[in-house]
């Protein structure tokens, strides 16, 4: 007989999630089984970011709109400079003089100024400009003449390509000067690079502080959702040591919006607790009240010969055998039920029931080696695991030649597999299904009720595992259970 880690590696087997509703909650926060901080946090998250990509769009237009403008008001001063200093001669010419503009004197400037009139093609003919202008003229869309006829006196703006090629703002307003009877049209520009420099450099401080204050913003969330919804991680963590029996109950103090839940989970578990000690106690009672008229049928069938005597007493050891039988699944299924089992260590129970059977069935040389890790445990009361083992391992030493060989071990989180095998005559795939059966026996003369795989088989499926028969590679039968796990 041998104790040591698991063996072999266990096939994972696929798990099948049933499909979630869809509803208000499912909308906003997903499929029910994502997580609830996750979401949370990436909805905020999404939020802050739209927010401030919003926020430095608008700055942005608003700085780049205010330079603009700022722009437009010296362009206009300029305009009512050069009408100022525009004349009409005697016969209908215009003639402007030089205003009084430093850069408009000096040759591609920057700052121009030009005076126009309107042809009959719809075109413009310049009449004078500025010396910053030298021989050229500022640049007009075509559709400007019209434009001007249609907002008279109002100054339109728009974007131009100066004489040496650079970004211009210009502004152009039609007057109608005394002493002439054709208007004339006024131009102004000035060299917005500067102007875009600025709102390019204020956007990129806009986006640079924008960009902080969202990290700073994301982190402040992530602080906030993080330690909100902690006491419920706190809660959950509890309730998973009470699943897993390592505690009775919630015993931590928890915020006013969260206590009443924590109590009621606490009411719920005292509420439960007390079922199962309520049927237990019907189960007491109903196995006393069925034994012992059981007991007295078999005193009174004594030692007697004959027929009806050996009936009796044959009858009344079935009788007996199906009610521990019962009484026993349902002491199983009202524990296992309530899924508020104790944390039994399966190599505790292996080597107990190990060495017993090995004394048991000394005279036939029996050898069980079983493995198991050492933090392996059953999510369940011992004296169930007790009764599974103990049918499995005596079931294998009955039948097994000399060898009983036991491997355990975890194949999904709060999965464990149970493998029993034996190097004896084996059993027939057409007979496995009949052998997990109550009160099959697969051999009359061999001593037994026939109940031993089924009690395994019931139990097993109490605490919702699963029994299954196959061939082992010692020879004989192997055994497979599913049963659930404690975590760690």
């Amino acid at each position: 007989m041998t104790g040591a880690g698991t063996d072999e590696a266990r096939p994972k087997q696929e798990t099948k999630r049933a499909p979630s509703g869809k509803g208000e909650w499912g909308r906003w926060f997903g499929r029910p089984g994502k997580s609830l901080t996750r979401r949370l946090i990436w909805l905020a998250s999404a939020w802050i970011l739209v927010a401030l990509v919003v926020t430095g769009l608008v700055l942005t237009s608003v700085f780049q709109e205010s330079a603009l403008r700022r722009l437009g008001n010296m362009l206009s001063d300029t305009i009512d400079e050069a009408v100022v200093a525009t004349s009409i001669t005697p016969d209908g010419r215009a003639v402007t003089s030089e205003i009084k503009d430093a850069p408009t004197l000096r040759l591609l400037s920057g700052k121009y100024w030009m005076v126009a009139e309107p042809t009959r093609g719809g075109g413009l003919r310049p009449l004078t400009r500025s010396a910053s202008l030298g021989g050229d003229a500022l640049v007009a869309p075509e559709d400007l003449p019209e434009r001007l006829s249609e907002a008279f006196g109002q100054t339109i703006s728009y974007n131009a390509v100066g004489p040496k090629g650079e970004p211009l703002r210009v502004a152009a307003s039609m007057k109608q000067l005394p002493g002439r009877a054709q208007p004339v049209v006024f131009f102004a520009g000035i060299d917005r690079s500067t102007i875009d420099a600025d709102t390019r450099r204020f956007a990129t401080v806009t986006w640079a502080a924008l960009l902080l204050l969202g990290a700073g913003l994301v982190t402040a969330v992530f602080i906030q959702v993080r330690v909100g919804l902690r006491p419920l991680f706190d809660l959950r963590d509890e309730i998973s040591d009470v699943r897993q029996g390592k505690a009775s109950r919630v015993e931590r103090t928890y915020p006013m919006e969260i206590q009443p839940l924590a109590e009621q989970v606490n009411r719920l578990l005292a509420h439960n607790q007390e079922t199962v000690d309520r049927q237990r106690t019907h189960v007491g009672n109903l196995a006393h009240a069925l034994k012992t008229p059981l007991a007295v049928m078999l005193a009174e069938a004594g030692t007697s010969d004959g027929v009806l005597p050996d009936m009796v007493r044959k009858q009344t050891r079935v009788m007996q055998d199906q009610v521990d039988h019962h009484l026993r699944r349902a002491r199983a299924a009202a524990r296992a039920a309530h899924g508020l089992g104790e944390r039994t260590p399966v190599g505790e129970v292996l080597d107990e029931l190990a060495v017993m059977l090995e004394r048991v069935f000394e005279t036939k040389g029996v050898e069980i080696d079983w493995r198991a890790p050492d933090d392996l445990a059953f999510l369940g009361e011992r004296q169930d695991l007790q009764e599974i083992f103990g049918n499995l391992i005596e079931n294998a030493a009955k039948w097994c030649k000399r060898r009983v060989r036991i491997s355990a071990g975890v194949s999904l989180p709060g999965q464990m597999i149970v493998v029993v095998e034996d190097d004896g005559p084996g059993l027939p795939e057409d007979q496995r299904d009949a052998a997990l059966k109550r009160g099959t026996r697969m051999d009359e003369d061999t001593p037994g009720s026939g109940l031993g795989l089924s009690i395994v088989d019931d139990l097993t499926r109490a605490y919702g595992g699963r029994t299954t028969l196959a061939d082992s590679d010692m020879g004989g039968l192997k055994i497979l259970l599913e049963l659930p796990a404690a975590e760690a």
